[in-house]
């Protein structure tokens, strides 16, 4: 079982080539055929007299017996996909449930609606509807069926029938009264080791994501200043008759280095920030899903002393115990389950990201040297001409 210092450590006989490193990571067996096809495209803006807001067309191809056609095209809203986020850890509150991208709040960033916010939205909702729907037990949730087939109208009606004012205000209860019980006395050990895990994990990918902000936020303002000497030296070289060809050379280099620090930065911003602050609401999902887990074991545990400190009303007790211990042993073995199939999805996702942040790395600093090391060797040709016809007669 590989401990985070082991993820984030390079082994010495870790081949040095990224390409090497890919290799050496691929699964051997091939994933099992799948049979739910699930597409976000299609983003399509509304205006009313109340609102804006954008919807996305959802397309589903299956082949399972439980779906009453093979294909299903629907239009969803952010909202819709909140609904569906909720009604999964309602139904599996032990489960690892997938982040949505948050609501967008982010200042400085690009305005609401604009093509790139819309496209970043877009992607991270395909990933969320795929990422269930490859979970051996979210894929068959009813509440991710009806999402994915009913017409709106059909959702909406169905959104309605959600549980009671007083089913929701008796979770709130038993949740707050969990909270403030204090620590869990017969927790067992495993799970004290996974919350002692993603406290470390939050840590550490909170800084991961700050730093490749930083990175990004630097790598513009160098692509902006970068942009300005380009015509700085053509214009230079109108002026400068003897070493205009030269000028113009410079000036043709740092248009190429141009080219590629802007495809460099589009590499940063569609693969290495929205992998790492995926797993940066991640981290927050999975410390709920653990306190979760916990109230279960809390409920259990105050049931047990209370049953210990009565006399009368035992065979009611009882019989409440051995339904919460069925309920903690049934939290127990969702939460390790998903627990190993995240860490192994977490690993992957950061190899393959990290991998390809050095290749694209590599590429760059490659395309940039052999620019500037053609330019040179036409300008040590030019100049030993220039030296020969100085020496002739």
């Amino acid at each position: 079982d590989t401990s985070l210092g082991e993820v984030n450590s390079f082994s010495p006989s870790m081949p040095i080539s990224p390409s090497s490193m890919i290799n050496q990571y691929k699964f051997e067996d091939e994933p099992e055929l799948r049979d739910l096809f699930i597409t976000v495209d299609d983003p399509e803006s509304h205006i009313t007299a109340i609102e804006t807001f954008i919807t996305y067309r959802v397309v589903t191809k299956t082949s399972r017996g439980e779906f009453d056609s093979s294909e299903y095209e629907v239009r969803r809203r952010y909202q819709d996909f909140l609904w569906l986020k909720s009604k999964l850890e309602e139904a599996h509150p032990t489960l690892i449930i997938p982040p949505l991208p948050e609501k967008f709040i982010m200042k400085g960033m690009v305005e609401r609606f604009n093509d790139e916010f819309i496209e970043t939205r877009r992607k991270a909702l395909h990933k969320f509807l795929n990422r269930i729907a490859d979970h051996p037990t979210l894929t068959f949730n009813e509440d991710f069926k009806i999402f994915l087939t009913a017409q709106a109208w059909e959702l909406s009606s169905h959104k309605k029938q959600g549980p009671g004012l007083l089913s929701r205000m008796g979770q709130t209860v038993r949740a707050v009264a969990s909270s403030v019980r204090g620590g869990v006395k017969n927790r067992p050990e495993m799970f004290t080791e996974m919350n002692d895990y993603m406290e470390t994990f939050s840590q550490k990918i909170n800084v991961l994501d700050k730093i490749a902000h930083r990175i990004y936020k630097e790598e513009r303002e160098y692509f902006n200043e970068m942009k300005e000497y380009g015509p700085i030296h053509t214009l230079w070289s109108a002026s400068e008759e003897d070493i205009a060809d030269s000028l113009k050379g410079v000036a043709s280099c740092i248009d190429k280095c141009c080219k590629a620090t802007e495809k460099r930065m589009a590499g940063l911003s569609e693969n290495l920030l929205p992998i790492l602050h995926e797993y940066v609401l991640y981290s927050e999902i999975l410390m709920g899903v653990l306190k979760r887990r916990d109230q279960i074991q809390g409920e259990l545990d105050s049931k047990v002393d209370a049953l210990a400190n009565k006399k009368t009303e035992k065979d009611l007790f009882s019989e409440e115990i051995g339904k919460l211990e069925d309920k903690v042993e049934c939290a127990n073995n969702a939460l390790k389950a998903d627990w190993d199939r995240w860490k192994q999805n977490m690993q992957c996702d950061m190899r393959s990201t990290f991998t390809n942040v050095a290749e694209n790395n590599l590429r760059y600093y490659e395309e940039c040297l052999a620019t500037w090391e053609s330019f040179l060797a036409s300008q040590t040709v030019d100049l030993h001409v220039e030296e020969d016809s100085e020496d002739r007669p």
